[in-house]
């Protein structure tokens, strides 16, 4: 007998995506390097570009993901913490006049 039931999604804000990301993948990433992985990064962005072009939705969704998660990814590799520094240079709105939106 099948149980049909879904199991809960965990909660991902940024640093818990982070988290989950280096959870699934760190060690890969780890030994391919950071020069490894911007190229995985770099190509993503490409696969983004093309999905924006074309206003291709559903791919749009999934290269805005893995864009996101590459990039969490180089942040971990670098010991970063992707929501953190988010914060630090948006938290207060736009880093050069701090309105929100910004008046610059």
């Amino acid at each position: 007998m099948s149980d049909d039931r879904v199991a809960p999604r965990p909660a991902l804000d940024p640093a818990s995506f982070q988290k989950r990301i280096e959870d699934i993948y760190y060690d890969r990433d780890a030994g391919r390097g950071v020069s490894g992985t911007l190229l995985w990064f770099v190509e993503e962005v490409g696969e983004l570009v093309r999905a924006i072009r074309r206003g291709e939705r559903a791919n749009l969704e999934e290269e805005f993901a893995d864009v996101y998660a590459w990039l969490a990814t180089l942040a971990s590799l670098h010991g970063l913490d992707l929501e953190a520094m988010g914060r630090a240079k948006y938290g207060s709105g736009c880093p050069k006049c701090s309105d929100v939106p910004c008046d610059c």
